[in-house]
């Protein structure tokens, strides 16, 4: 238990500052802009109860929103992102039998659930963060735009992370 607690701060502390310091600064053509920082909550451990998986998704957001001056943006994306995650895992963990893994990785689950999880949220909240940016219209292809891009740079990012971390799980 003391083990997941300090492996997931570390990953709080350590994606946060990946995406403040670094990724803050990388966009291609002002289209794509990733989001590392979500897969700190897309790896949270199952029995994570909902409303600390709130709260953390809420601090993530707003620590994210201090660097971006982007007043409660990314926070609000966050919380949602949490929600999607408790409905997309009480819909497929259950169904398919994977109630005995402690957390969603891709070692633990497998790369077609693992890319379907990360897909889905990534799209999820990508699509929740730049509609609620621009929220205008007039600027619908723009914002579609990016949202596909930015999505696509994200995952990649997430599957990449993935992978050099991988390990399987123990039979």
């Amino acid at each position: 238990m003391i083990r997941v607690f300090v492996v997931n701060i570390l990953r709080f502390i350590a994606l946060l500052f990946l995406q403040v310091f670094l990724l803050k600064n990388i966009s291609l053509y002002n289209l794509s802009v990733p989001y590392l920082y979500i897969l700190f909550i897309l790896l949270l451990p199952f029995e994570t109860p909902n409303l600390l998986l709130f709260v953390l998704s809420f601090i993530l957001g707003i620590c994210v929103d201090a660097f971006y001056d982007t007043p409660g943006l990314h926070a609000a994306a966050c919380v949602l992102l949490a929600l999607a995650r408790v409905l997309f895992i009480s819909i497929t963990v259950q169904k398919e039998g994977f109630d005995n893994e402690p957390e969603p990785t891709l070692g633990n689950m497998g790369f077609r659930w693992f890319f379907a999880y990360a897909s889905i949220l990534t799209l999820f909240h990508h699509f929740f963060l730049f509609n609620l940016e621009v929220f205008r219209f007039s600027e619908i292809q723009y914002t579609l735009i990016r949202f596909l891009t930015s999505s696509v740079f994200t995952l990649f990012l997430i599957l990449i992370s993935s992978f050099l971390f991988f390990r399987r799980k123990e039979r």
